[in-house]
Parts: structure tokens; C-alpha cells; sequence
């Protein structure tokens, strides 16, 4: 059997190492657009701030392929002939598959903005971007942030924390819209701003202006205009999918797959963030463009590839980050209009914002801004909010009925 899959980080190599669990012998080839060792996404902002080496966000050495008998391709994929079952890659080489997994990822999208593609405006989501980020960070002044999600606060803080003078522009009223709510977005903000970050919210970026010495200026509108060295662009990403119009594979913004990660046509998977699957709520066509979901989607189809049947127990987002001196996170549900009722924990007892959201007297989601010992709730709730499990308890009592009802009995 031959099984292709095309895309070498989170989902395609987990999907790798799991096929290889159960199938040693079959051919497989991992096909990567993207030169170079594979990487973790999630700690590039880590290398800007001089928290880790550089060095340290390869999650897979060269040798790792032949180790796991794998061949291993840097090339684009231009096609999809699902009928022949061919991959086109560009060169117009073909290679054949019996099982496809598309794992290619998402990339960083630009706002409409007039000279947004200008050089010196930047993304921070692949280690092409983090190269032309670190010279920056040791020779620029000044940089302005556009949008205000993970990605762009994370490289605010960055800046910040490496003695940049920072703007961070966001078109919506509030920092982080789709990781807090309210309350924990106005906690965050106090700490962005204490930090020395110059934050605008309801800010409209109309236009870029490049100066003759390289450095910018930001139109803005009702505003006066923001200076700059460099920008950089956090608003959002889209799956990579050009490659498959004309395939007849269901999609919108990601490809659509079952809980076994199938897509609709036979023998073709998809898992990622260029996928939209089942969730822990019963969406059944969703992206979380997570590092965990890809992972945990890899798995499910690199054991179905092999003749499993393993299905997705449903993707529940959780993000967890530290920046400008606090925790902060979230998951599940946790905004007002999503849930029924919450219960926010003692700031002073537990260290920080926390609460605890409830739909249908269930837990269904939580977020958090202020110490990081409060995480460790989170990884408990997790379990209970998948598992549809009850808590029996006043939510005060919460803590302890997690540690002595549901999980004192874990071997």
C-alpha cells in the first residue's frame, strides 16, 4: 500500500507516527512545500522574546524519516487527481497513492489595506517570518501591531519585552474577541497597557504609507497617524486548500471530514487546520486552528490510513499562553451569549480571573487571566466538559470534587 501525505507539521507527522504504529512495512512519503526541518508554530514568538534558542523549535531531526522508513519530499503540490489517484506536483511529477492524508496547514492572511503587501510588513506564522523578524528586533525602534488575537499580541510582547516601542491597532472594541470575554479581555488590557504598550481598540487602519528611508506611517481613521520601522500583520489565517478545486472534495473554508477524519471521497483524509471536523459540542464541520486538534485529528487518521476504525471524540479549543505578566486562557465556550450561567472563582483566592461557564447544568467552557497554578483546572475540566460528565457540586467546591470524585480513582 501506498500512502501519501502531503504537509510536515502537527497533524501530518502525528498522522505519521501513528500509521507507522500499526503499519511498519507500508510505503509512505511525507510531501512538504515548506523547506527544512519540521518546527513547532507555537514557539516562534518565544524565540522573538529570548525565551528559547532558536534551535530549539525543530520537533524533528533529518534522520527521523529513514529512522521511521519514510521518504521524505520537498515539493509543492499543484493537484489532486483523485480518479487516477495521483498527486501533480509542480515540475508536473506525479506520485501514485492507495490513501491520501492533506495535512497542509493554514497561512497568515492580510487585511484589505492599502500597502499592506509593502516590504517591511510582516506575519509572524511561519519560520520564514520569525527569520526576517529577529534582525529586526535587534536593529528597529519602533513597531506597530495589527490586530490583537494570539498571534499579534504575542509578538507585541515580544517587542515590548525586548525594549521596542510598541503600537497594537485592533479594528473590533476589544483585545482578543474570540479567546476572552469580556470581563478577561479588560483584565488583559490593564496588563498591556501597564506594560508600556500603546493599545487602540475601535481603530480602522486605512492605509500604509512606506517612506523613502523604509520606515511607515499608518493612516488611521478619526486618528492621528501611527509611525513605524516595521509591521507586523496578526488578523487571522485561512486552510491551505488551493490545490484541491476541481477534486470534487467537499469544502468551504476547510475540507469537510467525518469523525474518522474521511473526507467524501474514498480513500482521501484530511486533518488540521486545513480540516473542518466534528467537535466536543456537536458542530459537525469546524476548524480550531490549534496545535493540540491537529495533532489529535493526525492521530485518528494516521491509525484509520492503516485499517482502523478510530473515531474523533471532537475537538474542544483550549488556549493557554503567559504574556505581559499573567496566564492567560481559555476554552470551550466562555462568552455570555454562548452560555447560560457562570461562576467566577475569588480573584484574590485563586489568583486571578477565573471562571466557569454552564449550558444545560453542564461545564462547557472556562477562561482565565492571572496565575498560572489556575491552568491546572483547566486540563481537569477538559476531561469532564468531552465527557458530558456532570460536576455534583457548588461551583466553589469545584477544585476539590474534581480531584476526589473523577480523578482519585486515575491509575
Amino acid at each position: 500500500m501506498k500512502v501519501i501525505i502531503i504537509g510536515n507539521s502537527a497533524a501530518g507527522l502525528a498522522a505519521a507516527k501513528t500509521f507507522r504504529k500499526y503499519d511498519k512495512n507500508s510505503e509512505l512519503t511525507i510531501i512538504s512545500k515548506e523547506a527544512g526541518l519540521a518546527y513547532s508554530r507555537v514557539l516562534l514568538p518565544y524565540v522573538l522574546r529570548g525565551k528559547i534558542e532558536y534551535n530549539n523549535i525543530f520537533i524533528r531531526d533529518k534522520e527521523y524519516y529513514a529512522e521511521n522508513n519514510i521518504v521524505y519530499m520537498e515539493d509543492e503540490v499543484l493537484e489532486i487527481d483523485t480518479l487516477d489517484k495521483t498527486v501533480i506536483l509542480k515540475g508536473d511529477n506525479k506520485v501514485s497513492y492507495d490513501k491520501l492524508l492533506i495535512a497542509t496547514g493554514s497561512y497568515a492572511v492580510a487585511p484589505p489595506i492599502e500597502g499592506v503587501k509593502s516590504e517591511g510588513v510582516y506575519h509572524m506564522w511561519t519560520k520564514a517570518d520569525l527569520d526576517k523578524l529577529i534582525p529586526l528586533f535587534d536593529t528597529k525602534k519602533k513597531v506597530a501591531v495589527i490586530g490583537s488575537g494570539f498571534v499579534a499580541l504575542q509578538a507585541a510582547w515580544a517587542a515590548k519585552y525586548r525594549g521596542l516601542d510598541v503600537n497594537v491597532i485592533e479594528i473590533a472594541n476589544r483585545v482578543m474577541p474570540s479567546v476572552l470575554d469580556v470581563a478577561g479581555a479588560n483584565l488583559l488590557t490593564d496588563k498591556i497597557k501597564e506594560s508600556g504598550v500603546k493599545l487602540h481598540t475601535n481603530t480602522i487602519t486605512q492605509k500604509i504609507e512606506k517612506l523613502e528611508d523604509g520606515s511607515f506611517v499608518l493612516h488611521l481613521k478619526d486618528k492621528e497617524p501611527i509611525k513605524a520601522d516595521f509591521i507586523i500583520v496578526g488578523t487571522g489565517v485561512r486552510s491551505n486548500l488551493s490545490f484541491i478545486e476541481g477534486t470534487g472534495i467537499e469544502h468551504d473554508r476547510a475540507i469537510f471530514v467525518n469523525e474518522n477524519m474521511k473526507t467524501n471521497i474514498e480513500d482521501v483524509y484530511s486533518a488540521g487546520d486545513v480540516a473542518a471536523g466534528p467537535t466536543t459540542f456537536g458542530d459537525k464541520h469546524l476548524t480550531h486552528a490549534l496545535w493540540p486538534t491537529a495533532v489529535e485529528m493526525g492521530e485518528v487518521a494516521g491509525a484509520n490510513m492503516a485499517g482502523k476504525n478510530i473515531k474523533y471524540r471532537g475537538s474542544l479549543n483550549m488556549n493557554v499562553t503567559q504574556m505581559y505578566d499573567v496566564t492567560v486562557a481559555s476554552m470551550g465556550l466562555f462568552n455570555d451569549d454562548h452560555i447560560h450561567s457562570s461562576y467566577v472563582f475569588d480573584m484574590n483566592e485563586h489568583k486571578g480571573y477565573v471562571k466557569i461557564c454552564y449550558k444545560n447544568d453542564l461545564i462547557v467552557g472556562a477562561c482565565l487571566v492571572g496565575n498560572s497554578e489556575s491552568v491546572k483546572l483547566f486540563g481537569k475540566l477538559r476531561t469532564i466538559i468531552r465527557k458530558n460528565i456532570k460536576a455534583d457540586c457548588v461551583p466553589e467546591k469545584l477544585e476539590n470534587y474534581l480531584d476526589i470524585k473523577i480523578f482519585s480513582s486515575r491509575v
